[in-house]
């Protein structure tokens, strides 16, 4: 009896509680900033002017504004179904043709690290999650652990500075941009490489620098390789780019060739996103070079802890499609044909853009444009320009003047043209 009295006494409790609970667990949790570039194309998608023009995401548009999906990739995908394969998981490393090939299309087929196995590799979730495991290892084993900082290139790509911090680590820029003129400031990077620590880990991007499509000439690389082998600096090249950005694989890599031929041991993170427009398919790969087959199993031993808790192993399709089309002779034919014909399309645009500004009456230097490479312009527009194009024109590029140049066409770009000619006037 007494037990049912107390009922409504438990009753109102656990309304009481109810109603304290009302808020909500998570009812503390700040809203996050919008991704600068992907809140871009929210913005973009909401716009209803029929003339509006995105430049914001990096993805590769055909001349009709349309996704392009290569021909070499879509062979590699019959090939796949015709093998009828099963959907094991591959192993924590990956598919182990597929990084075997990773390998020999960053440093060429045949390259004696290759040839001794001095190369530790996994598989990632694109260039983003090799980017990932790169800074989980340099927080792990490279110098300084927890805590140490990384030198990335001013400006750099937005997804860089998260993904070092968290992982521990402190992002710190050196220079990059001569912001007067558009180009590299080679005196303020030799000296801020110089200037570091010894033993730092330094970034470096082996090509179509992300956001300004401004690179290193190889005198320059040259340069800035001696510069870190003084200070002992430990070497990461960012490769999102191979093929896509001149047309050449081999032209693509010679960055960090020529890192590799002056004694440094590299961390290269690869990515096949760009390059076979494969951005869904997330396949990337992570690359050690040692020095010794004990210094290699090590590193891999290594590597495949840090995997292993984050996501098991990688998935297998978008690694299939890569492999089949690089080991295929006729494939790998075909998909260096269509990324050169990429890149000399992103190339057609640039110059283009700098005619029809020039036909408008422009009497700024747009040379700029020209000498960049890669999917991205650094225009030189400021913000405030940037967000009058937007506004007037619905043209959108993100706040810092960053083009992704594959969004041009024929068809949009005398608009384009006379919006940044309207705001440079």
């Amino acid at each position: 009896m007494q037990a049912f009295r107390s009922a409504p006494s438990l009753s109102r409790t656990l309304l009481r509680s109810s109603a304290v609970r009302a808020a909500g667990v998570w009812a503390n949790v700040p809203q996050g900033p919008a991704d600068a570039i992907l809140g871009l194309t929210v913005a973009f998608n909401a716009d209803t002017d029929p003339n509006k023009v995105s430049l914001g995401v990096g993805a590769y548009r055909d001349d009709a504004g349309k996704p392009f999906v290569l021909e070499s990739v879509r062979q590699a995908e019959k090939k796949i179904l015709e093998k009828t394969m099963n959907m094991e998981y591959a192993g924590i490393d990956g598919v182990p043709e597929y990084t075997k090939l990773a390998q020999e299309l960053a440093f060429g087929e045949g390259h004696p690290l290759v040839n001794d196995g001095l190369v530790a590799s996994t598989q990632s979730i694109s260039g983003t999650g090799a980017l990932r495991i790169c800074s989980e290892f340099v927080a792990r084993f490279g110098p300084g652990g927890k805590g140490a900082k990384v030198y990335i290139p001013t400006p750099s790509w937005a997804n860089h500075v998260p993904i070092i911090k968290d992982c521990g680590l402190e992002p710190v820029g050196y220079r990059h941009v001569n912001k007067e003129r558009n180009g590299l400031d080679f005196d303020g990077l030799i000296e801020d490489v110089m200037a570091a620590p010894d033993n730092s880990v330094f970034m470096f991007h082996a090509c179509a620098h992300n956001p300004t499509g401004i690179d290193p000439t190889m005198e320059q690389w040259k340069a800035i390789s001696d510069a870190c082998k003084t200070k002992n600096h430990v070497i990461w090249f960012d490769s999102a780019y191979q093929g896509f950005a001149s047309g050449d694989p081999a032209v693509d890599s010679a960055s960090y060739q020529m890192f590799l031929k002056e004694g440094h041991q590299i961390m290269l993170c690869q990515s096949f996103a760009k390059n076979m427009g494969l951005y869904g398919q997330r396949v990337g790969c992570f690359h050690v070079t040692c020095t010794t087959e004990a210094e290699q199993k090590a590193v891999m031993s290594q590597l495949k802890l840090i995997v292993r808790p984050m996501y098991s192993n990688p998935p297998i399709y978008g690694a299939r499609l890569v492999a089949e089309v690089l080991k295929d002779p006729a494939l790998n034919k075909l998909w260096r044909e269509e990324v050169k014909l990429m890149a000399d399309r992103i190339n057609t645009m640039r110059g283009a853009l700098v005619a029809e500004l020039k036909a408008l009456g422009s009497t700024k230097d747009w040379s700029h444009i020209t000498s960049q490479i890669g999917m991205f312009c650094y225009t030189g527009l400021s913000k405030e320009q940037v967000d009058t194009m937007r506004e007037q024109n619905h043209v959108y590029m993100t706040a810092d003047g960053r083009m992704s140049v594959a969004g041009l066409t024929s068809a949009n770009i005398k608009f384009v043209a006379a919006g940044m000619h309207a705001v440079t006037k």
